[in-house]
């Protein structure tokens, strides 16, 4: 068991070794690599969903601190400081947080270096309102992340989970199929870029591998909401809001995304209240 454990953690450590690694060096493009992200549509409801979180916090502080899990470029960030926060973002890459100083610079900001593992550097109860977005798949053991932002919470705070799968998204749905097959169209950049062949040529070595370092990216290692919720509701928190949305990416055609919005979807976001 302890040898289990022991390979379990070298695992991890390079897994996350290798995450830091290649987003400091992706760090200028990451924006632009991610248009289903960077979007009118995506950051519209990104930004409601944030006001209506920060609605909901009840620790009687005078000014709300939030903390943005892996802040990577500021996306979280940039939406926390226009509701009135003050803002600790926090990433394990140290390009990221030097953009972050940079294009914030004046803000109500402090910048903080994770470690990828855990929150030790973060006393308990220190935020009115915990922050992740599109980063539980990047963390191993993203269980004991989702507890640790639950210590940094105060009772009354708020942790706000987003842009994860739905459980339904890794099972399949046929309207989601056929959503898919009918919005996408062809993206000829993709063949303009050099480290997607790159990625083709390492996955027929390593059908696991990713460009950038994701790890719960495959059907049968992904985050599970229901484990979730347990861990969440052992630490004396209460999930308060469940939202499922269909995520629209760049090169989906608008007029079939708007008809099929109310019809399926593939992300969600929950908002837990910490009770005690």
């Amino acid at each position: 068991m302890k040898k289990d454990t022991s390979n379990k953690m070298k695992k991890n450590n390079s897994e996350i070794t290798r995450n830091i690694d290649v987003h400091n060096l992706i760090y200028k493009k990451y924006e632009s690599r991610h248009p289903e992200i960077y979007n009118s549509i995506e950051q519209k409801r990104l930004a409601g969903a944030l006001l209506n979180a920060s609605n909901l916090v009840e620790t009687n502080a005078d000014k709300y601190i939030a903390l943005d899990v892996g802040c990577g470029a500021g996306n979280l960030t940039n939406h926390l400081l226009n509701i009135g926060m003050h803002v600790v973002s926090a990433d394990v890459s140290t390009n990221f947080l030097q953009l972050i100083k940079e294009r914030f610079k004046g803000k109500q900001i402090e910048t903080l270096k994770l470690n990828g593992t855990d929150f030790s550097n973060i006393p308990s109860g220190s935020f009115d309102m915990v922050c992740i977005y599109s980063v539980l798949h990047h963390i191993p053991d993203y269980l004991f992340i989702i507890k640790e932002m639950a210590r940094v919470c105060k009772k009354g705070g708020i942790i706000y989970i987003d842009h994860e799968h739905t459980d339904e998204y890794w099972q399949g749905n046929s309207i989601y199929i056929d959503f898919i097959h009918k919005a996408n169209t062809i993206d000829w950049k993709k063949y303009l870029v050099m480290s997607n062949y790159i990625t083709k040529i390492k996955r027929i070595f390593n059908k696991r591998f990713s460009s950038e370092g994701d790890i719960h990216v495959f059907s049968d290692d992904h985050i599970e909401w229901v484990k979730i919720d347990s861990v969440l509701t052992q630490v004396g928190m209460k999930c308060i809001e469940n939202s499922d949305y269909l995520l629209f990416k760049g090169n989906y055609k608008k007029d079939v995304y708007l008809s099929f919005y109310s019809k399926c979807s593939d992300m969600r976001y929950r908002i837990y209240k910490k009770l005690s």
